[in-house]
């Protein structure tokens, strides 16, 4: 048994998950889910709920595309 610390070599590791354009693009992607449940209460009306329906989507797919880029 070696009971010899030998040190190791530094390996660079490639984690993106810290930069800041990921936490921009969800808070961006927060604010506009926020926007389109504000719109769905504003009236009950077809262009409302189109535009909240249009706005959730757009969120949601902003959201999880940030996701699965920083999980990559």
């Amino acid at each position: 048994m070696n009971t010899k610390n030998e040190p190791r070599p530094h390996v660079k590791t490639d984690n993106n998950a810290n930069e800041t354009h990921y936490y921009v693009s969800l808070v961006i992607a927060i604010a506009i889910g926020m926007a389109g449940v504000f719109v769905r209460f504003i009236q009950e009306t077809f262009l409302f709920d189109t535009i909240a329906n249009i706005l959730l989507v757009v969120a949601s797919v902003m959201a999880i595309r940030t996701i699965l880029r920083i999980l990559k």
